[in-house]
Formats: C-alpha cells, structure tokens, sequence
C-alpha cells in the first residue's frame, strides 16, 4: 500500500484549512461589506426645523394642550359626545382592527426564525399480487413508523430578521395610525357640533329679526293708512321680511344634515340621535401655547407614523439586498421503522437523517434587481413624504395661530358693530314711531344690524374652529413634563 510522505500530508492538511480559511473569510468580507453598504445607504432626513413659531403665542410652556383638551371648551355635551365617539366610532374600529392585522404579520413574519418541527405517525398495510408471475404467491406486507422531522433556514444574511424588522415598524406605524384616526374624530366631532351650535344661534337671531322686521312692517302699514307713506315703502319692508324668511331654511337644513353627521361620528343612528345643542356664547375658548416647533416631531402622531413608514422602507431595502445571497437550509428526520407494531420501539427500528442545503441565485431575469430597486424607490417616497409632513405640521400650526389671533380680534370688533348696529336700529325705530325719522335711514340700520349680526356669528365660529385646527395641528394634548420624566426614568 502506497503511503504519502509526512511532509506531504501535512500540506495537504495546511491547504485544506487554508481553503476553508479563505472562503469563510469571502463570506465574512461579503457579509461585512452588504452590512457597511446597507447602513451607509440609510436615508439623510435633512430637516429644517425652526427655532420658533413666526406668529406671536407667548411663552412655550405657558399654556401647553392638555390631554383631555376638549374639556377646555367647557361644554358637558361636547365631552360625552367625544366619550362616545371614542367608544363607538367605526374609523376608529377599523384602525383597531388594522392594529390586529399588523401584529398577525409581525407573528408571521417571526416564524421563520425559529424551526420548523413535525410529528407523523403512520400506518399501512398491503399485499401483492400472485398473479403477477413473480412466484412466492400473494404476500401481506405491514409497515409502521413514528418519526419527528425539523427543517431550518440559517437567516445568516438577515434577510428574516429585516422582514420582521419591517413589519414590526408597520405594526408601529398602525398604532400611530390609530391615534391620527382618534384625533381626526374627536376634532371632526368639536367642529361638527359647533357648526350647529353656530346654525341655532343664526336660526334664534334670524327668528328674532324676522320678529323685527314684521313689527316695522305693522307700523309702515299704519302709515300708509293715514298717508304719510306710499306702497313703495311697505313693498321694500315686505321684500326684508320674505328674504329673512327665506333664509331660515338653508340654516335649518345645515343644522339638520350635521346633526346626522354628529350621529354617524358617535356610532348611532340619526333617527335614534339628538343633541340638545345651545349657543356658542355659552363656550369658552381654551388657552393654548404650541411650544417648540421641535416637539411637534414626537407630538404629532402623524409625524411618528410617517418616521415608522420610513423606517420599515428602510428594513425592506435590507431584505431586498439579503436575497442576493445564499439561503442555507438543514433538515433533519428521527423515528422509528417497523413491519411488526410490537417492535416499532425496538432499538433496530430507530434511524435518522440530516441533510444541508444551499441555494445560490444565479439568473432570474433580473427579478431580484427589480425588487431591490422597488423598495429603494419606495423608501424615497417615504422620506419624501416625511420631509413634506414635517413642514406641514409646522405650517398647520402657524396657520392656526395667525386665524385664532385674528379671529379673536375679529369678534371683539364685531361685537362693537353689532351693539352699534343695534342702538341705531331701536333710535330709528322709536323715531319712526314719532314719525321723524326717513324710511330709507330706518331701512339702512335694519340691514345693518341684520348684517352684523351674522356676522358675528360666522366669526364666532371661525374663532372656535381655529381653536380645535390649533390643537389637532399640535398632535392633540401633552403630557405633562414630569409624566414624560418619570416615563423615561424608571428609577
């Protein structure tokens, strides 16, 4: 027999190992190198955040949203219409349900990463047949067995691990859209009951100058019947008359469609749905800072969605890179074999097998390109989006700074022209009575008044909405300073 020399063995040994050293060391270099490559092609925000608010607010922290922030408006209704919705809304059910769906991949998602174990036993009997020329005869032949399988994929590129990364920030981003939803409807519900607070108040006042105007028409009548006015004067008093009439029903039908919306929001039936309603003069504006433009960015759950987006495109890049590599996948079977069930635990009857794969794609007509280029496209769409979400929020607030400033001056102004309107309106009316006043002056004072008593109302309404868009633009309400330290601080 022929031997090699010693020398010659161990250089065989020495090649081999150098071999093996060399191609775990490419692995380890690919491996190194897809991570560097990955990390460095992680997307640049790049946001211009500003030092501060353009439109003057006061101090930052001197009137920061509560979390309950609906109670400011000082409206018992309001709140138990808000309870409800919270309760009862169907948006907000769907974005819980999507929450459930979210988690559900996350758990699929993380399957892999574990293996994947099996228990088969079975049974089978059978006899062959003596007509088929082989001798012996017909034969019944017995065969039992009870085996345990496994099967795992090695993620060593961590393409699993970036698929469940992915998901588990989707599953972040469906929390966060549950909070948008939430807040959506909550703001939808305070405006939708102002709007019909502010249609009962115009109803009340154009009842009231429906009144008015009938009352002048009467003493224009009695005018006319001793003379000392012509039709002319009763016919534009009775075209005053019918247009205020004719106002009440566009008013009624909005008072009446956003009460059916108000019942959709809170999960009733509009036919089984009634709200008392008031008047917006019986509403308090609630005080309210937006603070740092920077805290918007952990305020505003918009915000926190769009990042989780992004951050999952981010994830799907990686999954998409880590299928250009090799997939490595071990199985392995035990059990136990028998013709005869008293044996099938024997120590004869036991075996076992194991095997590893590795599958290594080669062409396939540039699919896998094709995928990778989708998710990097998507992931710029996502930091785009976030991008023009972050400026959005910034200019939501600004926005509704400059309206409830403006507004708030408005109604003050208003409110003046409206008691002014209203003096000028009794002195003609009691100079009409005494015959010294000229109808045109009187008529001038009724539209007047008329006029800046709906406008009121509409910049009442603009005031009250600019108050919710303020607190929706903000992300809702805050938690206090010393929850969000005790949060972080768990000692």
């Amino acid at each position: 027999m022929r031997r090699d020399p010693p020398d010659s063995a161990w250089s065989r040994v020495i090649g081999t190992r150098v071999r093996l050293a060399t191609i775990a060391g490419v692995f380890c270099v690919i491996h190194i190198l897809s991570g560097c490559t990955l990390e460095s092609e992680k997307p640049d925000l790049a946001l211009d955040t500003p030092g501060k608010y353009r439109a003057p607010h006061g101090a930052a922290d001197a009137a920061v949203p509560k979390l309950d922030w609906w109670r400011g408006f000082r409206s018992r209704e309001l709140v138990s219409l808000i309870e409800d919705a919270q309760a009862h809304n169907f948006d907000i059910a769907i974005a819980v349900a999507q929450i459930q769906q979210a988690d559900a991949q996350v758990q699929i998602a993380d399957a892999p990463l574990f293996p994947n174990i099996g228990l088969n036993n079975s049974a089978s009997v059978g006899k062959s047949s003596s007509a088929t020329g082989s001798g012996g005869g017909g034969g019944v032949s017995r065969l039992y067995a009870s085996n345990l399988s496994a099967s795992y994929v090695l993620d060593f590129w961590g393409k699993n691990q970036s698929t469940l990364a992915a998901l588990e920030e989707s599953a972040a981003a469906s929390r966060y859209n549950r909070e948008v939803v939430t807040l959506t409807t909550i703001s939808t519900v305070a405006t939708t009951y102002f709007t019909i607070l502010a249609a009962q108040d115009e109803l009340r006042i154009l009842h009231k100058d429906v009144d008015d105007s009938s009352h002048i028409l009467d003493l224009i009548m009695q005018q006319f019947s001793a003379g000392t006015v012509s039709q002319v004067n009763v016919a534009q008093q009775q075209s005053v008359v019918a247009t205020l009439r004719a106002s009440i029903p566009p008013v009624e039908e909005t008072l009446q469609q956003n009460l059916s919306a108000l019942a959709v929001l809170v999960g009733r039936a509009p036919e089984r749905f009634g709200a008392r309603g008031g008047s917006m003069m019986q509403i308090t504006v609630p005080r309210a800072t937006p603070g740092l433009p920077s805290e918007l960015l952990n305020q505003r759950p918009d915000l926190r969605q769009a990042e989780a987006q992004l951050s999952a495109a981010n994830y799907d890049v990686y999954a998409a890179r880590a299928a250009f590599f090799p997939s490595i996948q071990l199985t392995a079977q035990t059990g136990f074999q028998s013709a005869a069930l008293k044996t099938l635990f024997g120590p004869g009857a036991w075996f076992y097998t194991a095997a590893a794969s590795l599958t290594q794609p080669i062409f396939d007509g540039g699919l896998l390109a094709g995928q990778l280029e989708l998710q990097l496209g998507l992931r710029q769409q996502f930091l785009q989006a976030y991008r023009k979400d972050v400026l959005s929020a910034f200019s939501d607030v600004e926005k509704a700074l400059v309206a409830l400033e403006q507004t708030s001056l408005q109604e003050k102004y208003q409110r003046e022209a409206v008691l002014a309107s209203q003096m000028a309106f009794y002195l003609s009316e009691q100079q009409l009575r005494e015959g010294t006043v000229n109808l045109v002056t009187l008529l001038q004072t009724e539209q007047t008044l008329f006029q800046a008593e709906d406008s009121l109302v509409r910049v009442q309404l603009a005031r009250l909405l600019a108050a919710v868009s303020l607190f929706q633009a903000l992300g809702g309400g805050w938690a206090p300073p010393d929850k969000i330290a005790s949060v972080a601080s768990p000692h």
